[in-house]
């Protein structure tokens, strides 16, 4: 069988002036590197902050273990709705997948041990995928509405089951069920605890990496390293084989793809497939790592923000990473210290507004610099004036910092061509 061959634009290239490609974010080489050095400036500037703010909690080990945790469900339902939508079908339905995973883990995690509640999470994750897949591509549904009608199924058949299943059980109730056993964890002792006597020594960005070092061996759930562990073998099949290649023609162009001999309703079914399967995992984790049992409204919007974050990275799995991320940190440091932290990073929003409105006039974009630069003189003034940010904006955070960071990211989106499009077979012919 013939396949497609790589286009001499880069995927994520958009034709310039004079048919010149200009490379975007996350795109190639250009996006790791990219991704590499936004990491590290980004940590080295956590530092800074911590040490101009005192607040400590910025970059303890406590919170970045914490903030792994937070990121893996929101990373993993991004992950699902990527390989759905490279193939060409849009996901809304994560959420309703997800909660479908929480009762998975809950279910079969509580009558047949852990790793039973995991490959739980992830049949009834595929479940949900085998509806949307079949609503979407067998039968030509809009995906939004087979999204929608997925989550809203889900919700009320998760709550009967629950009800069902739960009910009579020692810890159980129509809302939870029974505690869940635990996945094992990695801790590398003598290495924890010297990085917790460097961490204590309160080094600038010394301290700072070794809390990062520390909360990588220290109690890590099995299930975020199998998570990141997912993430790079996403990268690996979707961009560096035959099949993430097909695949992903089957979301830019399926009449070109079929025409040269691939099986785009295949391909489109099993990547929604295995979408559902993504999200019911990230539902596990919600039910036994960031929790210990599944309860009624776990995910709270994580499936939606999975999807926001997969929308932050371009549709890569690079700056899906680092979308994830933001959320779960942001997250995290509202249950951590709150109001201190979050007090913390409106300096730092402060800053970047500053600069960056003062980039925008340089590039003679004078109106748009000035209101950059009013919004962070604004939000410093705030900073100054506030011992400690109050409980309900804290709680707000993460949802205010990932649609400040989407709003400011949409003009760099480039969705795969032929996303949401119902396809036929035979279209090409």
């Amino acid at each position: 069988m013939s396949t497609p061959t790589e286009s001499t634009t880069p995927v994520g290239a958009t034709p310039g002036p004079e048919g010149n490609h200009r490379l975007r974010p996350w795109s190639g080489r250009s996006g790791r590197w990219w991704l590499i050095v936004g990491l590290v400036l980004g940590f080295a500037a956590l530092s800074v902050l911590r040490v101009v703010t005192g607040a400590d909690d910025l970059t303890s080990s406590g919170t970045i273990r914490a903030t792994l945790i937070a990121l893996s469900p929101i990373m993993l339902a991004g992950l699902g709705g990527l390989w759905a939508e490279r193939a060409g079908v849009v996901n809304i339905g994560l959420e309703g997948m997800m909660i479908l995973g929480t009762y998975g883990a809950g279910y079969f995690g509580y009558t047949y041990g852990a790793w039973a509640g995991v490959a739980g999470a992830i049949a009834l994750g595929m479940v949900g995928g085998l509806i949307h897949a079949t609503a979407t591509v067998v039968f030509g549904v809009d995906h939004i509405i087979s999204g929608v009608a997925i989550n809203i199924i889900a919700l009320g058949a998760v709550q009967y089951l629950a009800s069902l299943t739960f009910v009579g059980l020692p810890g159980g109730g129509a809302t939870q069920s029974p505690k869940i056993p635990s996945l094992p964890t990695i801790t590398i002792g003598p290495l924890s605890d010297a990085l917790g006597d460097l961490e204590d020594q309160d080094l600038f960005l010394v301290s700072d990496v070794a809390s990062l070092l520390r909360a990588l061996c220290t109690n890590l759930s099995v299930l975020v390293l199998i998570g990141l562990a997912l993430l790079v073998l996403s990268y690996f099949l979707l961009w560096r084989t035959a099949f993430g290649l097909r695949l992903r023609s089957c979301g830019e162009s399926p009449s070109a793809a079929e025409s040269l001999g691939v099986a785009v309703m295949r391909y489109k079914f099993g990547a929604v497939l295995i979408s559902g399967g993504f999200a019911g995992l990230a539902g596990g984790v919600l039910a036994m790592v960031a929790s210990s049992n599944y309860r009624d409204g776990q995910t709270g919007g994580r499936g939606y923000i999975g999807l926001a974050a997969m929308l932050f990275g371009n549709w890569r799995p690079g700056g899906l990473l680092m979308g994830s991320g933001l959320f779960g940190y942001t997250e995290t440091l509202g249950l951590r210290q709150g109001g201190t932290s979050v007090r913390a990073l409106l300096l730092a929003v402060a800053v970047l507004a500053v600069v960056g409105g003062a980039v925008l006039i340089m590039r003679r974009k004078t109106v748009g610099g000035a209101v950059t630069i009013g919004i962070g003189v604004l939000v410093a003034a705030v900073y100054f004036l506030i011992d400690e940010v109050p409980g309900d904006f804290v709680t707000m955070a993460p949802y205010v910092t990932t649609l400040l960071v989407l709003a400011f990211a949409s003009q760099r989106l480039r969705m795969p061509a032929a996303d949401g499009q119902v396809y036929r077979k035979g279209s090409a012919g």
